[in-house]
């Protein structure tokens, strides 16, 4: 009798000690869990600014769609420490300026018909601390624009804000002729426009 009161115990204890270590780790684990992260409605802004012979010209795209992945806030900074997805999606044709001829061309020079999306999809994410509520990223992905896809590599700046929203904001620079698009040229020549754009955009992510 005395030998089972023993084994008792002792299996009491093994199952104390093993809820003592199993109850930090799952803490752990909720505290680093990832987070789907998506837009909000407002007050995002995507903007592709280009040169020509005649002017500078800036094209906005309305209402991007996008989702990222982040780990739970943590620290005494509090930022995410990881990005593990990230997708964004522009409708080709979204894409607006301030005259209606000009948006026209540009979807045939992006081939809009045939390929109505533009997409950047997240391969690898750098964070790195800036300050509290501050980071910054280094997203490698794929960008893929009139169905040519190139690897690209960005650097973003994040906010967290004090709804424990995150914005994110950035831009980068491109070549038509890397996506295979040649530079167009309207009324006969007369205006060329550059090859190179500049991508902007602020991002507002909301869990």
């Amino acid at each position: 009798m005395k030998t089972i009161n023993q084994l008792t115990a002792f299996t009491a204890i093994i199952r104390y000690l093993t809820l003592a270590l199993l109850i930090p780790a799952l803490t752990i684990t909720s505290v680093n869990g990832q987070a789907l992260y998506k837009l909000n409605s407002r007050d995002n802004l995507v903007k592709i600014s280009g040169k020509s012979n005649v002017h500078d010209w800036t094209m906005t795209a309305l209402n991007p769609i996008a989702e990222a992945e982040f780990s739970a806030l943590t620290g005494s900074d509090n930022i995410p420490k990881s990005l593990n997805e990230l997708s964004f999606t522009v409708l080709a044709k979204s894409l607006k300026s301030d005259h209606s001829s000009m948006d026209t061309r540009t979807y045939k020079t992006i081939k809009a018909d045939t390929f109505p999306k533009i997409i950047f999809k997240l391969s690898n994410a750098v964070i790195s601390a800036v300050a509290k509520n501050k980071f910054s990223i280094k997203a490698t992905g794929t960008l893929t624009i009139a169905g040519v896809s190139k690897n690209i590599t960005m650097q973003v700046n994040g906010d967290v804000k004090a709804d424990q929203s995150i914005t994110c904001t950035g831009s980068e620079s491109i070549k038509l002729t890397e996506y295979n698009i040649d530079p167009p040229s309207f009324m006969l020549g007369a205006m060329k426009v550059a090859n190179d754009l500049v991508v902007s955009y602020t991002l507002n992510f909301k869990k």
